[in-house]
């Protein structure tokens, strides 16, 4: 069966600069070398009031987060939450707000290659996503409202402690998921993000979750932010167009009724990096008799069970992957299978694999 999690990222991680707009339209302002290339190593722009410029098309590398929002932190959940989050991961994710077209809310933006634009006054920071709506997020000095009605991204505010922006955010309604394996929320959500520019090219984002009626205490995730020069956003109107989700009948527990063994000495074959294109390196671990995967901009490791000797079912993910062989039997490619088609990562040399 070909599940829709992985197939939803990619069609929301797809679209490069190289797709977008205006190729040929030079970011204005941006410092740039002799041989007109952006210098992104060059400090920081400012405004004229001496802040930090956060303007400009950023990618966030938060994809390994968008499966699970604790990352490798342990946080617990209120029975109900797991209950919850149990009963989703058991439908593939057939009910996210992701399958079903509706805005992320809260993690709106880490999604690895979705671009993000802001546009920063001195009274108000705007962010545009190219699959959610616009956030504002207020730098006039004003509070979050007492008792907000609810909306997808909720209502945020900003302050700037030295060169780090604060924003604050709070009204979230409690249809979102934060993250696709299905962890829930409530009304009482309040994000913390701590915005800091560390050049032109660099970004560094900190976000803090917390929830007192659903986890047991706040934890917070880093995030880097890589700045997508002389480019422009697409739009992206997932509605218009979805044909997904009457097909999506399956539960996990049908799935698992195929798992087989597979002895350690195999599955240490498949240990190593893999190039999924606009889905960064995925990193697959052997631990004894188990068989894990990390994604890039996160760092949870995702199990995976095993249907066959080549084939494999990652759970939180909800993709089905196959380890493709040469003529030699060697490992030369880690095969996802999406609703999309299929996405061939290769395997990358023992040198080039991060350590």
């Amino acid at each position: 069966m070909k599940v829709p999690l992985l197939a939803v990222l990619v069609s929301l991680t797809s679209v490069s600069p190289l797709s977008a707009q205006w190729l040929n339209h030079p970011t204005p302002g941006l410092p740039r070398t002799q041989d007109g290339r952006p210098d992104l190593s060059s400090p920081a722009p400012r405004t004229l009031d001496g802040k930090p410029d956060l303007s400009g098309i950023w990618r966030l590398e938060g994809l390994g987060y968008t499966f699970n929002i604790f990352g490798t932190q342990k946080v617990e959940m209120m029975p109900w939450a797991r209950e919850l989050h149990a009963k989703r991961a058991l439908s593939f994710a057939k009910d996210s707000p992701d399958t079903n077209c509706l805005p992320a809310g809260p993690r709106a933006g880490l999604f690895g290659m979705a671009p993000v634009k802001f546009v920063q006054t001195a009274g108000l920071l705007l962010i545009l996503y190219e699959d959610a709506p616009t956030r504002q997020v207020f730098l006039d000095g004003r509070q979050l409202p007492e008792d907000p009605n609810p909306t997808w991204m909720g209502y945020s505010v900003g302050r700037w402690e030295d060169d780090t922006l604060v924003v604050e955010s709070a009204g979230f309604n409690d249809r979102t998921w934060l993250d696709f394996s299905g962890r829930p929320h409530t009304e009482a959500l309040r994000v913390t993000e701590r915005f800091r520019r560390l050049d032109v090219g660099r970004m560094r984002l900190d976000m803090t979750f917390d929830d007192p009626k659903t986890y047991s205490r706040p934890w917070t995730i880093t995030v880097d932010v890589q700045l997508f020069p002389d480019t422009e956003l697409l739009e992206n109107v997932c509605s218009e167009n979805e044909k997904d989700r009457h097909r999506l009948v399956g539960r996990l527990e049908d799935e698992r009724a195929y798992e087989v063994a597979v002895p350690a000495a195999i599955l240490e074959r498949y240990a190593g990096t893999y190039a999924a294109g606009p889905l960064g390196k995925i990193r697959v671990v052997a631990h004894g008799s188990a068989l894990a995967i990390e994604l890039s901009g996160g760092g949870a490791l995702h199990e995976a069970f095993a249907k066959s000797e080549e084939d494999f079912l990652v759970p939180d993910l909800g993709v089905p992957m196959t380890f493709l062989k040469n003529a030699r039997g060697e490992v030369t490619h880690l095969r996802l299978t999406t609703v999309e088609g299929d996405i061939d990562a290769q395997r990358l040399p023992e040198h080039a694999r991060p350590h």
